[in-house]
């Protein structure tokens, strides 16, 4: 069988994957069971690998999704938890007569909020939050929507405290082969991803600084009474202002701290420096937008739900800071779980692995679930439950709403990511072949040639807009990334972090993100007119990140661990 034959049924699954989902919209529930299959069909019959081998990979695919699954549970737990606990409510009220303006309350509520709920919880929440609050503070249920999609960029690499680098990467990757290449030249696992999770931070930094603004102008001229640039160009001081506010801690973050914290950290520090300057006026235009009166409004701009975000019955109010203590809980014993020694000590002592399951060497997996994310968001459900004196009645809704969806996700993730898997592992075969990440890489390194990087974050978005998700979209690409740039002699880490960064910009426009979003607001059935208009700063976003990845590659020489070890 000749190479090219063999990369084409690489590619197969991907390939299928996009078939099913967007050109038959056939439901992932559906369609990435058949993907699977036909994934373990390729390794058993065209690369020869072990049916024990192809068990021991699906069940190293499960130990990975139970952790992703963990990760995502207690995420979505704490934002129930607040929603019943009113604690949503109170932040919601602390936004109101910040400024008139809806130009600042959609940067202050959809940016700085939002890119906050997505570092908390990820997984299309900022969205399903931030498109209801707007609802609630008077915008169109579309225009919502669209500002609300918008989010699902800078901030999604970091997103669900650091999940689709720390899970998806790690994942996506041969930790194993690269850790023993690494430490032939004295590196070790942990500087190289720290390596990646900086660059994906310098990366959506510099292209997302003018993301607040893109945000503003797009909602002004799709949504105003003049279908105006200018109106949304007017305010570019105060939209690159909050820009910098934001990206400058969230790069810093990223550096210093790791994957875990930068859009929190870049949100909190974006929050207390833009809101009180938006009070007094600091760079806002004199002239003050607002949208069409209501009784103008096209009906494709009205939602079919009422938005109801009132303390729930019964309930005394809480105040806004007492709303706010649970994420800042969240980032302190975060910080202190990655910092202090001691405490993470204790965390990571609880740890459920099978190493060289069912005996085949290299195919190992672990959980610590204490140490996870998700260990981190449980203490704080607990924690938020007490400080804002909950009902047993209150904390069990909460906690049997985030049982439900979380068995939606997981039954995808379950073919997903053992698929992802398998892939990875097909390097050791009865045929003697390279596995499908490198075959696929070896093939679009000799077709492409060294224009790659510049299309290196549209693969990464592809990825996302297949899988509604940047995390499984690193899962199944970031060997693929990683093995390109060894074909073309390039920095791995930038390739990896440019996966990253273009899987994050993907989100934008992922179909399951925007129902998602749009089902929060009764718009079920328009999510092509959303589309139509996100797909704009999703451009805007791969190609800055691409003219950026030939800079660094071919001007600044950008390097890395693996290259000078080799």
């Amino acid at each position: 069988m000749n190479n090219t034959l063999l990369a084409l049924l690489a590619f197969t699954p991907l390939v299928l994957a996009g078939v099913l989902l967007i050109g038959l919209r056939m439901p992932a529930r559906t369609a990435m069971p058949v993907v699977y299959v036909v994934t373990a069909l390729i390794a058993l019959f065209a690369w020869d690998m072990s049916f024990n081998r192809v068990l021991a990979s699906t069940l190293q695919g499960l130990i990975l999704t139970i952790a992703i699954l963990w990760i995502i549970f207690g995420a979505i737990l704490l934002l129930n938890t607040l929603k019943h606990s009113g604690g949503i409510t109170a932040i919601r009220n602390g936004f109101s007569g910040i400024s008139p303006d809806r130009r600042v309350q959609a940067i202050i509520v959809a940016w700085l909020f939002g890119c906050f709920i997505e570092g908390a919880s990820g997984f299309g929440t900022p969205a399903a939050v931030a498109a209801p609050l707007m609802v609630a503070l008077g915008f169109p249920a579309l225009a919502a929507v669209v500002v609300g999609m918008m989010i699902q960029s800078t901030p999604v690499s970091f997103g669900a405290v650091g999940t689709p680098i720390v899970v998806g990467v790690t994942g996506g990757l041969d930790r194993i082969g690269i850790t023993e290449a690494l430490e032939t030249g004295g590196y070790t696992w942990m500087e190289y991803f720290r390596l990646i999770a900086a660059e994906v931070a310098v990366i959506h930094g510099i292209v997302g600084v003018l993301m607040p603004l893109i945000m503003v102008i797009i909602m002004v001229r799709f949504f105003g009474a003049n279908k105006s640039w200018k109106e949304g160009l007017s305010i570019a001081p105060f939209a690159i202002f909050a820009g910098v506010a934001f990206v400058v801690p969230y790069m810093l973050a990223g550096v210093l701290l790791g994957p875990e914290f930068p859009s929190m950290i870049g949100a909190m520090v974006g929050l207390a420096i833009v809101v009180p300057a938006a009070r007094k006026g600091f760079l806002i235009p004199k002239d003050v937008w607002e949208f069409p009166d209501k009784t103008s409004w096209p009906d494709e701009w009205i939602g079919k739900l009422e938005i109801k975000l009132d303390d729930i019955a019964g309930k005394a109010p809480i105040s806004t800071l007492m709303g706010w203590v649970p994420y800042v809980l969240l980032a302190v014993i975060l910080v202190a779980s990655r910092t202090v020694e001691p405490f993470k000590n204790a965390l990571t002592s609880i740890s459920i692995g099978w190493s060289n399951i069912l005996g085949e060497a290299g195919v190992s997996g672990a959980i610590q679930p204490l140490y996870l994310p998700g260990g981190i968001l449980l203490m704080v459900v607990l924690l938020t439950a007490l400080l804002h004196r909950m009902r047993l009645g209150e904390l069990g809704a909460a906690f049997s709403e985030s049982s439900k969806t979380i068995l939606g996700a997981g039954f995808v993730l379950i073919f997903t990511i053992p698929m992802v898997r398998i892939l990875i592992n097909s390097g050791v075969n009865g045929a003697d072949l390279v596995s499908m990440p490198v075959s696929m890489a070896q093939f679009v390194a000799d077709s492409v040639g060294g224009v790659y990087p510049f299309f290196a974050p549209a693969v990464g978005a592809l990825g996302a807009f297949i899988a509604g998700s940047n995390t499984v979209s690193n899962l199944m690409l970031s060997d693929f990334q990683f093995n390109v740039a060894q074909q073309l002699g390039v920095s791995t880490a930038m390739m990896v972090s440019l996966q990253a960064v273009g899987a994050a910009a993907g989100n934008m426009i992922a179909i399951h993100n925007v129902v998602a979003a749009s089902a929060t607001v009764g718009l079920l059935g328009r999510e092509g007119i959303t589309i139509r208009k996100t797909i704009l700063p999703t451009i805007y976003y791969l190609v800055f990140s691409g003219i950026l990845a030939l800079l660094a590659f071919y001007v600044m020489g950008i390097s890395d661990p693996l290259l000078r070890t080799g």
